[in-house]
């Protein structure tokens, strides 16, 4: 069983199921999500990243979009999926962000295991969800999803935080990538151009750009969509207008974030903001 919660407007993407909703990852394949692999009664068996693993029953794996997994066997497991736009667009605090402990904040892979007590309350929450999830969908929907995903992530933080059980460091291109997210993270209102991040990481552009090719993405697409996600933030929880915005995210011209928000998204900032003020 999997269910879905989509919104139009903010094209924000959550999915809550058993192992069904990774059935197509029999080859090794990239995950293309924030991705929470919560193993029940039984032990799973994958790899990740080349790496295989068995993970034990009654633990939580948390995986990131860039990340590529074949899975042997997920019998029993529950699995949540999670684009930026429903997770990201909103403030958290560093540890429980997109970049926090769970996801490119880590140099390992992190996995948490539970204990029978922990096990009563993550079960708790999950029928809270599936409860929500059912619900006709209205305004505030997204809302109520968003806070049941951040005490997921924040129960998982505090129970990784307390623990030592991690898979080995991510090595090679994926750490680069990770490294490189990273410093997006921190850059990215001031910073626009691959040689910034380039020098950085002490590589060239075209060395970098090389490096992510495995990965389906490029370092300036990376660069445009965190830009576009803080942009659609401001669009969407503040009244600043698009130049304004503009402004704070590091253009000196507007028309240069209208460019890059279009190629993402098919609308301007302004037209973006009418439609979710509007619906």
């Amino acid at each position: 069983m999997v269910k879905k919660f989509t919104e139009f407007k903010t094209d924000a993407y959550l999915a809550v199921g058993d192992e069904s909703l990774l059935s197509t990852f029999t080859s090794a394949a990239q995950v293309g999500y924030f991705t929470f692999i919560w193993t029940q009664e039984k032990e799973a068996s994958l790899s990740v990243d080349g790496l295989p693993i068995t993970l034990p029953a009654w633990s939580i794996l948390a995986l990131t979009p860039i990340q590529t997994i074949a899975i042997r066997d997920l019998s029993g497991a529950r699995i949540y999926q999670f684009n930026r736009e429903f997770y990201c667009i909103k403030d958290h605090d560093k540890e429980v962000g997109c970049v926090g402990l769970l996801f490119f904040g880590n140099k390992q892979i992190p996995v948490v295991q539970l204990n029978e007590r922990e096990r009563d309350k993550f079960a708790l929450l999950h029928d809270v969800f599936l409860d929500e999830m059912e619900e006709p969908a209205d305004t505030i929907q997204a809302e109520m999803l968003q806070t049941l995903m951040a005490r997921f992530i924040i129960k998982t933080t505090r129970l990784l935080k307390a623990s030592d059980h991690q898979l080995p460091p991510q090595e090679g291109k994926l750490e680069l990538l990770r490294k490189f997210n990273l410093l997006v993270e921190t850059h990215f209102r001031e910073e626009h151009s691959v040689g910034f991040y380039a020098g950085k990481l002490f590589k060239s552009p075209k060395t970098l750009s090389n490096s992510f090719g495995k990965f389906s993405m490029s370092p300036l697409k990376i660069i445009h969509e965190r830009i576009v996600l803080e942009a659609k933030r401001a669009l969407m929880y503040t009244e600043k207008t698009a130049k304004e915005i503009a402004f704070e995210l590091g253009f000196e011209d507007p028309s240069h974030l209208t460019r890059v928000f279009k190629k993402q998204c098919g609308l301007s900032p302004s037209q973006f903001k009418a439609q979710y003020k509007s619906a």
